[in-house]
């Protein structure tokens, strides 16, 4: 088993509060690059970035066009554009129609980020609603990804989180509050069991 590489997530109505949340409980040196959609106005400043910034020990930004991605940083889609992954680990961004009404699309976050990534994604669904980023975790499921989604009866919006369990076999489904420790203790047990492997 390799160990993971990167997470995706995918949030909307609510999303502030419930990536907050996440992100608080990982440490500065997290392993792996972090990469957000929230749906936000089309017309919003970067606010988005101050405000998680705020809330946890990480270094969280808004990706840029181009921008090779690094560990242990958290990237923020713009507001009104398409976050893209290219197979050699760096943002394009994109003003092609909204998918699923929305631009940032989630599915399009994390269908791109299958071609760098392949099987060593976690990919996360928090609250949300509409049903953006379920054809993306079935997509990230067929390929052997991991699928964590919010309970939807944490959730402040649960569209989203029922949207994703119904379209794919998840491999988890936590409350709000323990998935970002549980993402901690799965990415670091994925690295242990490499190490002890090779």
């Amino acid at each position: 088993m390799n160990p993971f590489e990167a997470v995706v997530i995918g949030s909307s109505a609510g999303g502030i509060k419930a990536l907050s949340m996440v992100l608080a409980a990982l440490p500065r040196e997290f392993p792996l690059p972090i990469i957000i959609v929230q749906h936000l106005h089309p017309h919003s400043d970067s606010y988005l970035a101050h405000i998680l910034g705020s809330k946890c020990e990480l270094n969280v930004k808004q990706a840029d066009e181009k921008e090779t991605i690094n560990k242990g940083v958290v990237y923020l889609a713009p507001p009104n554009y398409h976050l893209l992954i290219e197979e050699d680990r760096s943002f394009s961004l994109s003003i092609d129609k909204p998918v699923t009404y929305a631009r940032p699309s989630v599915d399009v976050l994390f269908e791109t980020a299958i071609y760098a990534y392949q099987d060593k994604l976690i990919a996360i669904i928090l609250t949300g609603a509409n049903n953006d980023g379920s054809q993306g975790v079935k997509k990230i499921k067929q390929i052997g990804g991991y699928i964590i989604v919010q309970d939807p009866a944490t959730a402040e919006a649960d569209a989203m989180p029922k949207a994703a369990i119904a379209a794919s076999k998840v491999d988890s489904i936590l409350p709000i509050e323990q998935i970002g420790p549980y993402l901690l203790h799965l990415v670091n047990r994925s690295i242990r069991l490499y190490r002890q492997c090779h």
